[in-house]
């Protein structure tokens, strides 16, 4: 397997990935993630624009998506709980597995964490199989972050950097 950068050529394989993923966890006890739609289009293009999208690939084809940035997530500004550190991280978003090989959740926490040390993640409070995965990945749960909207995130932080 292999992590690129996605490309516009991608776009409606990816829309497909996120649809299934979407459908997935709504039909898995997590109805309230991403049940607006989210991430759609728009998301997906911006985030290729910006270099910031990547697709994990095999031979039989796309087998999962990401978000991997470093910098500032204006949601992380603020914390119910106290993140492991306030040093520079880097942020994995919109984790999403096309189900058809396991651990690919593995795969993308490790591509972010061998490229940062000190990462971040959230996700939500009824998404166990992604919070099992952030927690085998060595992450810890540092506390709750609000999306823009107010919907409430569990957060997450991996680093190999000395703590508070």
């Amino acid at each position: 397997m292999r992590i690129r950068n996605a490309k516009s050529t991608d776009l409606e394989q990816l829309e497909q990935l996120y649809e299934n993923a979407r459908n997935y966890m709504h039909t898995h006890g997590n109805p309230n993630q991403w049940n607006d739609g989210h991430p759609n289009q728009k998301d997906l293009k911006e985030d290729i624009l910006k270099e910031q999208l990547y697709i994990v690939e095999s031979v039989d084809g796309i087998e999962g998506a990401f978000v991997y940035y470093e910098g500032i997530d204006p949601t992380y500004i603020k914390i119910e709980g106290e993140w492991l550190n306030e040093e520079p991280y880097a942020v994995l978003h919109k984790v999403a597995s096309a189900g058809k090989k396991k651990r690919i959740g593995d795969t993308i926490l490790q591509y972010g964490i061998h490229r940062s040390n000190n990462v971040k993640i959230d996700t939500h409070a009824d998404n166990i199989p992604m919070q099992k995965c952030i927690l085998r990945n060595g992450f810890q749960y540092a506390g709750i972050i609000y999306l823009a909207n107010g919907d409430p995130r569990n957060a997450y932080q991996f680093s190999r950097l000395e703590k508070r």
